[in-house]
């Protein structure tokens, strides 16, 4: 690099995903009794944990492709007990001689942990699509990977589903640099890897999630193909509308040979909210968008609204209803109804319609019923921004929607970062507790809440 070149780089604005609270926080905290405007319910016993990409070194090529860092907030007593935030400690973290994340893709173990987090039994995951997830406790710190027991040979999305009614965990991979391209996996209630299958599609796609019912699973074949010739920006997938987009419905312990596809409108969904089973009928919820990554991988122009899809397995259709008109992605219902008949959805809004550089998370959450379509809305402020919400229930045996809704915020007036909990029956209302965070918390991708009681 000559001089002259060398000036201009250190001198070229920063990429959004390193700029403002897109920037990575490079300490470690622990803070104990945060400060609460308001009440933290005395029934919220448990954790709050959130993951997203945090490089160590202060930069990265993509967003997609930071260190993974976990944020948690202790809960008990009606207290806000501690903040705590730590890097998942992969290879990338501990032996960073060792390369970064894309010379890595063939080794399963060098994940990074960096866009969703769930707990499953009793280990907390660290996922992201590329790897195997990663484990960490109940203080955040890291056990090591998951392959279970070995018997995991491909990588894990980053949004497998939990089936409340039989403990499963239901997962697929579509990073396979060849046919069959998508594997389907299942592993029990025990922990065990009960089935990993092949399934075949004519294209390498990003399937960034999937649709879970009691007795289904259906694929998400949409048109955000590989494409060799952008390999070397390193993030080689390309929205190509020609492909076509099909759903694909396969019963829970089935094979590639049962697979039934059913032609849709192209377009692209990042985030299912939810999917069940109605008679001889599956109803899903999406964010859906006309397209991702339209002028390249760093490209988010497009944003999501709440769609119904309703396949119809007896006459082989699929019938698409746009719900609202209101921009909303990072959908979540209530994790005992994950594959059920969920009333409840909620959602983040989104408010960077055109703009292509950075998604712009909104000042506001929705909260929709699902089967009449009405939504309300929690307002957060001028110049705060939301984080996905999560529902966390009263007790194990509470209602639907008997609750609470949980969410970062980050306020740009201040550059500070809360964590608020929102009444599910009184969504409008002001937040019934606040809590103020000793430190900015960078946007982020997933969570969830993580009760001491799993019943």
């Amino acid at each position: 690099m000559t001089a002259l070149e060398d000036h201009a780089a250190q001198t070229a604005p920063l990429p959004w995903h390193l700029r403002g609270n897109w920037a990575p926080v490079q300490d470690e905290l622990t803070v104990a009794d945060l400060r609460v405007d308001g009440a933290v319910p005395p029934e919220l016993e448990g954790l709050y944990v959130r993951t997203g990409p945090n490089p160590v070194s202060g930069s990265s090529d993509h967003w997609f492709f930071g260190d993974g860092m976990v944020h948690g907030i202790r809960l008990s007593g009606g207290k806000a007990e501690w903040y705590r935030n730590r890097y998942i400690q992969t290879p990338n973290i501990t032996d960073p001689s060792g390369g970064d994340v894309m010379s890595n893709m063939g080794d399963l173990s060098r994940g990074t942990g960096n866009t969703h987090v769930l707990a499953h039994r009793d280990k907390i995951l660290c996922l992201e699509e590329g790897h195997w997830p990663w484990k960490i406790d109940g203080q955040l710190n890291t056990l090591g990977y998951e392959n279970f027991g070995g018997a995991l040979t491909t990588s894990m999305t980053a949004h497998p589903k939990v089936c409340p009614a039989t403990g499963e965990l239901i997962a697929f991979s579509y990073l396979s640099p060849e046919p069959p391209f998508l594997h389907y996996i299942r592993i029990g209630a025990d922990g065990e890897l009960k089935q990993l299958e092949g399934i075949e599609i004519p294209n390498m796609v990003m399937m960034h999630d999937f649709n879970v019912t009691r007795n289904h699973v259906v694929f998400m074949d949409l048109p955000v193909v590989f494409d060799l010739d952008a390999l070397a920006t390193g993030m080689p997938f390309k929205f190509t509308k020609e492909a076509g987009a099909r759903r694909g419905d396969m019963p829970r312990n089935g094979t590639n040979a049962d697979v039934r596809w059913f032609e849709i409108d192209p377009c692209y969904v990042f985030h299912p909210v939810n999917a069940h089973e109605d008679g001889n009928t599956i109803v899903l919820h999406v964010s859906r968008q006309p397209e991702a990554f339209g002028s390249s991988n760093d490209d988010y122009a497009e944003v999501g609204r709440l769609w119904k899809w309703t396949i119809d397995l007896t006459a082989g259709t699929v019938r698409e209803e746009q719900v609202d008109d209101r921009p909303g992605d990072f959908g979540r219902v209530d994790d005992r109804l994950v594959g059920l008949d969920a009333r409840y959805g909620y959602l983040m809004a989104m408010a960077g319609e055109g703009i292509s550089e950075e998604p712009v998370y909104g000042s506001a959450l929705w909260k929709y019923d699902l089967r009449s379509g009405q939504c309300w809305e929690h307002q957060l402020g001028d110049g705060v921004r939301g984080a996905e919400p999560v529902f966390a229930p009263a007790s194990p045996d509470a209602g639907e929607d008997e609750g609470w809704v949980i969410s970062l915020a980050h306020d740009t007036n201040s550059d500070e970062s809360r964590l608020l909990i929102i009444d599910a029956q009184d969504f409008s209302a002001a937040p019934v507790a606040t809590i103020h965070l000793p430190r900015r918390v960078p946007y982020g991708a997933h969570g969830s809440w993580v009760p001491d009681a799993r019943g």
